[in-house]
């Protein structure tokens, strides 16, 4: 098990395959993912990652929070999230992961906070048809009908449909599709709609049900292995053409 990245809804889209058609999908972006902190099984009994995204202003942040950041030596994240790792599965405080840590047409989990509604009634929470339009029923066409019964047992039972709040909750939707990845930019581009609204931030894990494919890095994929990879690679094309090295910047 390899930990998850928090990504920020952009919006929705639509990508044209090789053969015409066309894939809705929704953007997600990777803001700043590091690793603030990290949990082990001997000091903690679990293992886990803990990860930061997004900026945040320091007048936002509470001294403790501020303490934190600064003991991770990372910027002011404006969310934070824990994800459960096996043990080979630890990252190190300060990696920031990037948009290979997914690959095109993996199988994902995401979990947002559900657009809220407010307060509504039955047939919009939950689907009611409502009442007849005549034969004797006015003003109230839109209502529930009955919700009891008579004296016995007198009461409403729990967990009945009625009107009330609506939306603003967490839910995981599972097995969506990661059609797509701009690693440069770190855009995340799933397949259909996702939950959460514009701007929300999301948590997109590696599917429980379906494996992850082998093309999929592991631990992480990070900025700084791709960093480190380019550095390496410029030493040596400098050595084969030294004339270049004087107006060239790695």
């Amino acid at each position: 098990m390899r930990t998850g990245v928090i990504a920020k809804k952009m919006g929705m889209t639509r990508l044209f395959q090789d053969d015409g058609r066309h894939v809705p999908v929704t953007v997600l972006a990777l803001e700043g993912n590091q690793v603030i902190s990290v949990r082990e099984m001997d000091r903690d009994g679990y293992t886990a990652v803990q990860l930061g995204a997004g900026v945040a202003k320091a007048k936002n942040v509470s001294k403790p929070e501020r303490g934190h950041f600064g003991k991770a030596e990372v910027a002011l994240k404006a969310v934070i999230h824990e994800f459960r790792v096996d043990a080979d599965g630890l990252l190190d405080v300060g990696a920031e992961i990037s948009a290979d840590h997914y690959v095109a047409g993996q199988i994902v989990d995401i979990q947002g906070k559900t657009q809220g509604k407010g307060f509504q009634g039955g047939m919009k929470r939950w689907g009611f048809k409502g009442l007849r339009a005549t034969h004797g029923v006015s003003v109230s066409h839109r209502s529930l009908g009955s919700t009891g019964q008579r004296q016995d047992p007198g009461k409403v039972f729990k967990n009945k449909k009625m009107a009330g709040h609506m939306g603003d909750k967490f839910r995981t939707q599972q097995n969506l599709e990661i059609v797509s990845t701009d690693v440069e930019r770190g855009l995340l581009f799933v397949k259909g709609s996702v939950p959460g609204s514009k701007g929300g931030w999301l948590f997109v894990k590696d599917s429980v049900k379906v494996a992850r494919p082998d093309a999929a890095p592991f631990p992480a994929g990070l900025k700084s292995a791709a960093n480190s990879n380019t550095a390496s690679d410029t030493p040596a094309d400098t050595a084969e053409a030294p004339v270049a090295t004087d107006g060239q910047e790695g």
